[in-house]
């Protein structure tokens, strides 16, 4: 059972973080040619309104394109990313996923799955056919679609490409957008979802936001996370409270940030990683950073790079946003309201259940859904990616192959030990 720490407990001992256990997970995914280079990533978890039990669980796979699983962890349908325009152009890669219930479409109502396609800086939507059992997911892009930050395939080349990604229904104008960040950028994108007259679903950017690359430190010097020459801070994972139109973005090395989804509004920064204002030395050779005496104007909860961002929503407006903190294979738990300053109120860990079911270490993406999902999960659902699945395997030249995974964890041991 998960029981929460208050800040004060969690910034003294992080052993003593509590321990939740998957209680299934996919079949892993291999980084590798003969596993279609896939690498899972972000997951995404789609309600079955007349039949919770048969919801799916929709995650992305990099290279290896797009995976859909239903509530038992198998995989239903896998979707490919798309191929290089030419030999020597990237090729398709997906990065992350979200939901939008109910999109306006020329063909009605729908509910799809959106992603971005970091490999051809583009967005994907696919529209959720429940009656399609086998294959409930069907790419309903507009052909046409452009770039969202690339000006052309040389850019594109380049990997400057659209990354994170969160969408949101704007309640007082009934309209429907992606915000999508770009690849070792700080830029955010304002991005919004249109129909087209023959089914398909197009977007066009409304505006961009640029996050800080750098950072007044209280003893007056000047800082930015140590990188490899060029790069600048990133975001990856974000989420849209949808009551407030409030977007929450993880700047990997630096923190989480609050600011209004239109991108029109001051950005807020609610909390930090341990690592802010650690200064640090790139080697070309080695490829790292050697770290410089930390001087301790960090946070106390997150460990770099801050990762996947999902929202723990209950019907009176209260809830929690989760945050995988990457560096320390833990997460992070905040208040969702802003009026109490986004508080701290605990993490955890996901340890291993067994000798053949492991937790989730190194998480890039996670989803939680408070919601009734059938017998299986009655009191919601936890999906969060592994970045290091085990057992491992042998590669045949001495090393291993590079596994990832998703780990589904019965959301009803949070509420239980938490008192929600």
């Amino acid at each position: 059972m998960l029981a929460f720490l208050t800040p004060a407990q969690a910034g003294a001992d992080e052993g003593t973080l509590p321990t939740v256990t998957p209680v299934s997970e996919t079949t892993a995914l291999y980084d590798d040619e003969a596993g279609g280079n896939s690498d899972a990533d972000d997951p995404a978890i789609w309600r079955n309104a007349a039949d919770p039990g048969r919801s799916l669980v929709i995650a992305t796979a990099k290279e290896g394109g797009l995976r859909v699983y239903d509530l038992g962890a198998r995989l239903v349908q896998s979707l490919p990313s798309p191929r290089p325009p030419a030999e020597d152009d990237a090729p398709g890669r997906y990065n992350n996923v979200d939901l939008v219930t109910g999109l306006r479409t020329s063909t009605g109502r729908a509910d799809v799955a959106v992603v971005s396609d970091r490999g051809n800086d583009r967005l994907r939507i696919y529209r959720i056919d429940p009656s399609k059992p086998a294959r409930p997911l069907t790419d309903i892009t507009d052909p046409a679609v452009a770039p969202v930050f690339s000006t052309g395939q040389a850019e594109i080349n380049d990997q400057r490409t659209a990354y994170g990604l969160a969408t949101w229904q704007d309640k007082s104008s009934g309209r429907t957008y992606a915000l999508v960040s770009q690849r070792e950028r700080t830029r955010l994108a304002l991005v919004e979802l249109k129909p087209t007259a023959s089914g398909t679903v197009t977007y066009r950017k409304i505006r961009t936001l640029d996050l800080p690359a750098s950072f007044r430190l209280p003893n007056g010097a000047t800082w930015s996370p140590c990188a490899e020459p060029g790069e600048l801070p990133q975001v990856e994972g974000m989420v849209v409270d949808p009551a407030t139109g409030t977007l929450y973005a993880g700047q990997e090395d630096i923190g989480i940030w609050r600011m209004g989804a239109d991108l029109t509004t001051q950005p807020v920064l609610v909390d930090k990683v341990r690592e802010y204002g650690v200064p640090g030395v790139y080697d070309e050779a080695t490829e790292e950073c050697t770290a410089g005496a930390d001087p301790g104007y960090g946070g106390e909860r997150l460990s770099a790079d801050v990762e996947g961002l999902t929202l723990f929503q209950e019907p009176d407006g209260d809830g929690y946003l989760f945050a995988s903190s990457q560096g320390d294979d833990t997460f992070a738990l905040y208040d969702r309201e802003v009026s109490e300053d986004n508080e701290y109120e605990g993490g955890f860990r996901v340890g291993a259940a067994s000798a053949t079911l492991d937790g989730a270490e190194e998480c890039d993406g996670a989803a939680v859904l408070n919601a009734p999902l059938g017998s299986r999960f009655p009191n919601g659902l936890l999906v969060v990616q592994d970045g290091h699945e085990i057992p491992e395997v042998p590669d045949g030249e001495g090393g291993t192959r590079t596994a990832t995974g998703f780990k589904f964890i019965d959301l009803g041991d949070v509420v239980d030990a938490a008192g929600l």
